[in-house]
């Protein structure tokens, strides 16, 4: 009798199920499926991972939207692939949402393949593209490069300071102006010397430029924009006894003796922010030139190390970081 019991009830468990499923149809909203996250690939700048500034703090930027659940991502080394073209064509190929270029240096390849692919949504840093499915990304470098000037000025005792920097370029150009601003912001008379390495890639060379600057010519403060190749201008700073200025990320743990403060360059709060937007907007970019300076965090200073400011030399530091903050001093590109 059990048994047959058991029975009954199995041949009416389709038809209660049914019966329930369709209540349920009618009374409850429909399950949603989660949303997949964007599909994000990147092309590093030249140096790639390791160049302890630009291609690592573009990376933590991604690192944090992944880890929000935003994104998903894949990244590309020219080291690994031997030219730009390949490497965009290898994200495109791997069906990626968004691909991002690292640099102003890879904007012919990216754009070739921007418009092989018209559909496919792409961002350059620190450049421009006329192209419909191209937004950018850039920085007011000019900003930080004066503030930084400003405690160059400061911090020199023989009133002669320089600035190092990686390929010339427009770009360059923009951290050498606002340095040139700061110093004379704060001392008119003092003498900014500034040598371009023609590569990002070489400490030893950074070495070589920063001794000679030192040595030749009584330099006391440089501020060295150059990748890898102001790395060793650093090391070689701390080493000769003098004051240096870092780049892009705190560049402090580089030449602890020696590294006075850091203009940052936040490539990951803007490259966290872009990302993000694209994903909360259905997959669309709400501004094509995303500009990131002071006000909006893209640009700033680290903290200041090895000497310390007086009362009235940080407020005027403090005071000439509001005046361009809020847009009442406009610092040179040029």
């Amino acid at each position: 009798m059990k048994k047959q019991v058991q029975l009954l009830t199995l041949r009416w468990v389709p038809i209660v199920t049914i019966f329930a499923l369709l209540l349920g149809a009618c009374g409850q909203p429909a399950v949603q499926t989660k949303a997949q996250p964007i599909k994000v690939g990147i092309v590093l700048s030249d140096i790639g991972l390791g160049d302890q500034s630009y291609s690592d703090a573009a990376f933590r930027g991604l690192v944090k939207a992944r880890d929000e659940g935003k994104i998903v991502f894949e990244y590309r080394e020219i080291s690994e692939t031997k030219t730009y073209d390949a490497a965009f064509e290898q994200l495109v190929q791997e069906k990626s949402d968004l691909i991002i270029g690292l640099g102003y240096m890879v904007k012919e390849s990216l754009e070739t393949v921007a418009k092989k692919y018209p559909d496919l949504k792409f961002v350059i840093v620190d450049e421009k593209s006329d192209l419909p499915n191209v937004a950018s990304i850039t920085f007011k470098e000019e900003e930080g490069s004066f503030l930084a000037g400003v405690v160059a000025g400061m911090a020199s005792r023989t009133d002669q300071v320089g600035f190092i920097g990686g390929v010339e370029s427009p770009l360059l150009k923009k951290f050498e102006a606002g340095y040139r601003e700061g110093v004379r912001s704060v001392k008119p008379d003092a003498q900014v010397t500034a040598t371009y390495a023609g590569d990002f890639g070489k400490p030893e060379l950074g070495t070589e430029i920063a001794r000679d600057m030192i040595n030749q010519d009584q330099i006391d403060v440089i501020y060295a924009a150059a990748g890898l190749t102001g790395v060793g201008a650093l090391q070689e700073v701390q080493k000769q006894e003098k004051f240096a200025i870092g780049v892009d990320s705190d560049q402090f743990f580089i030449a602890e003796k020696a590294v006075v403060t850091s203009m940052i360059k936040n490539v990951d709060i803007a490259i966290y922010t872009a990302v993000k937007s694209f994903a909360d907007h259905q997959r669309k970019f709400t501004d094509q030139n995303m500009v990131f300076g002071l006000a909006k965090e893209g640009i700033g200073l680290a903290p200041i190390r090895v000497l310390t400011l007086n009362p009235d030399q940080q407020k005027l530091l403090d005071d000439l970081k509001e005046k361009v903050k809020s847009g009442s001093l406009t610092v040179p590109t040029q």
